[in-house]
C-alpha cells in the first residue's frame, strides 16, 4: 500500500470518526430537550383553559333515580302577541291552505263540510293540537309553537268566516 492511500484510510477513519461522535451528539441533545419539554408540558400546562374548549355540549343523564329541576321556559309568543287574524293566517296558514298541502282544505266551504259537521270546538282543538286524518295533516299550531291557543282561536274563526 502506498502512502497516498494510508494518508487517505488516515483521513477518513478521521472524519468518521468524527461523523458519529457528532451524531450520536446531536441525538443526545434531541432526547434531552424533548424529556425537558415533555415534563413542562405534563407538569406545569394549565389545562383548565382546555378542558373547557373541548368540553362536551350536553351530558346524558343515565341516571333513572336523578331528580331533574329544569327551569321553566318561557317562549315569546309569535307576532307579539297579535291577535290579527288576517296578519297570522298570511304568514302562517296561507301556504298550505291556498294550496291544499298536506291536505289542507283551501278557504271553500265544499272542502270544509266534513270538517264542519264534526264541530268548531273540534276543528279549533286540531288546529291546536295538530291532527292527522284520512284527508290529510295538520301540525300543532301550523307548524308554530310560538302561537297561542287564543292567537290560534281568532285566526281559526277567520278563516270559517271567509270560506267562499
Amino acid at each position: 500500500m502506498s502512502d497516498q492511500d494510508s494518508i487517505f484510510f488516515k483521513n477518513f477513519s478521521i472524519l468518521l470518526g468524527a461523523l458519529v461522535v457528532l451524531t450520536i451528539s446531536v441525538a443526545l441533545i434531541g432526547v434531552t430537550l424533548q424529556n425537558q419539554l415533555v415534563a413542562n408540558v405534563q407538569g406545569e400546562a394549565d389545562r383548565t383553559a382546555i378542558q373547557e374548549l373541548i368540553r362536551p355540549v350536553a351530558e346524558v343523564n343515565t341516571d333513572p333515580n336523578a331528580i331533574i329541576e329544569a327551569a321553566p321556559v318561557a317562549m315569546a309568543a309569535a307576532f307579539d302577541g297579535s291577535l290579527d287574524a288576517e296578519m297570522i293566517y298570511n304568514n302562517v296558514c296561507m301556504a298550505c291552505h291556498t294550496t291544499g298541502a298536506g291536505g289542507a282544505p283551501k278557504l271553500i266551504t265544499a272542502e270544509w263540510e266534513v270538517r264542519l259537521a264534526q264541530g268548531e270546538e273540534t276543528i279549533l282543538k286540531h288546529a291546536i293540537e295538530g291532527f292527522m286524518g284520512e284527508q290529510g295533516l295538520m301540525p300543532a299550531k301550523g307548524g308554530r309553537a310560538d302561537l297561542t291557543d287564543e292567537q290560534v282561536k281568532v285566526t281559526v274563526d277567520y278563516m270559517l268566516d271567509n270560506l267562499e
